[in-house]
């Protein structure tokens, strides 16, 4: 068996996150044709070293070619794909047909992957995206684990199924939606949603005396279209059971911390599958670590049928237990040699998570500028600082440092 974990990445740091925390291929755009306009993307220049980068690592880097361009789009898709291809990506990831036939006619060699986008969500229009040259379909995320298993015994052995298991979800069908071009004039079909399905809005119909519409509201407004998050990370065994090679986790548009540690507690999991895939099970640390990274309420989105607790009406915003506190650059001489991503001080007790690692507990202790000079608190913005190591214990570079903020609130 063989699982591949799909990380995202909107810029090099989140890339350099991704690779470093186990993902075995990596999906990001350039700064057009990608459905994340709000992330920094990537230039030529930053995708041939990622690129590279991958590669030298035995990994994968998939481009998301993936919006609905307009015709005034058309003329300068040529040339993109000429420097895409240049820069070595593994695979495009599409959602228009006719963007599909440029690529194929620009980029014959080149490995098409169908977006979710596509709204797959049946055996025949995945067979015959596959008889048109796709590689692989992303399936839409409103199917059910069922429907999955159905649609992999139904198609070609070698063609791929790819599926979102965690991240953001969208009220509307795989994405498409007008709502934030109406209301904004920001396209979500072309990466700049405004996310205006997270608004608070009120209801009101004056003419209609005695209808009532079952909305829940309190003096905060009322959260109709607010979609909670998916968390599919203590059941991937049934995900891949019903087919799918390839588990997806969203989030271009976030942080390196969260990139970093759900890509590692996705690895992780797969690791512990691929061991022994009649027994899978998680330790509750491992299952709790989905926990401690900046979401919404989780659900298991429409895997096990329509779901009914997939609405979060209280408000649309994260739940942020843990907060990313420093990175790790260096460690010797018995100290940790980091950058600084919130503050706290002397004697806080942390958390350090390391790729493929679970999280070991140190308290803050001896901490020092990058001069040398003792400090009572890291409190400036990406302050360089020390503080000492426990004997015994070492991190790589790149590890996080997390900090509870219940216990310790900034």
């Amino acid at each position: 068996m063989s699982i591949e974990i799909l990380s995202p990445a909107g810029d090099m740091e989140r890339f350099e996150a991704a690779l470093d925390y186990g993902a075995d291929a990596i999906y990001l755009g350039r700064e057009t044709f990608g459905m994340r306009a709000g992330p920094k993307n990537f230039t030529y220049d930053e995708l041939k070293a990622a690129v590279n980068a991958a590669h030298a690592k035995g990994r994968k880097v998939y481009l998301t070619c993936n919006t609905l361009p307009r015709n005034d789009e058309i003329a300068g898709f040529e040339e993109y794909v000429a420097q895409s291809v240049d820069c070595g990506i593994d695979a495009m990831i599409i959602a228009d047909i006719g963007v599909m036939s440029l690529v194929k006619k620009y980029a014959p060699d080149m490995e098409i992957h169908m977006s979710t986008q596509t709204g797959i969500v049946n055996y025949v229009t995945a067979r015959e995206l596959y008889s048109m040259g796709a590689k692989r379909v992303v399936l839409a995320r409103e199917l059910s684990l069922d429907e999955i298993a159905e649609i992999r015994a139904k198609t070609p052995s070698d063609m791929e199924i790819e599926v979102f298991v965690h991240g953001a979800m969208c009220v509307s069908f795989s994405g498409r939606c007008l709502l934030s071009e109406y209301l904004t004039a920001r396209d979500p079909n072309r990466g700049r949603c405004a996310q205006p399905c997270r608004w608070s809005y009120t209801l009101m119909e004056e003419k209609r005396q005695g209808q009532y519409f079952p909305v829940f509201e309190d003096d905060l407004g009322t959260y109709i279209l607010n979609s909670r998050d998916m968390c599919m990370l203590s059941h991937i065994d049934d995900v891949v059971k019903a087919g799918a090679c390839s588990l997806k986790i969203e989030g271009r548009a976030k942080s390196a911390y969260y990139v970093g540690l759900t890509t590692n507690a996705y690895r992780m999991a797969a690791d512990i599958l691929e061991k022994d895939p009649e027994h899978f099970s998680l330790p509750k640390e491992l299952a709790d670590e989905v926990f401690k990274i900046s979401h919404r309420a989780y659900c298991t989105g429409f895997f096990y049928g329509r779901p009914e607790d997939g609405q979060y009406y209280e408000d649309s915003g994260y739940i942020r237990d843990f907060d990313a506190a420093a990175v790790v650059e260096e460690c010797r001489d018995g100290r940790l040699w980091c950058i600084q991503r919130n503050k706290f001080a002397e004697g806080a007790e942390l958390e350090i998570i390391s790729p493929g690692e679970m999280y070991k507990t140190l308290t803050a202790s001896d901490l020092r500028d990058e001069n040398g000079e003792k400090v009572e608190s890291v409190c400036h913005a990406a302050m360089r600082f020390s503080m000492s190591c426990p004997e015994g214990m070492s991190f790589p570079k790149n590890s996080f440092i997390r900090i509870d903020r219940n216990k310790y609130p900034v």
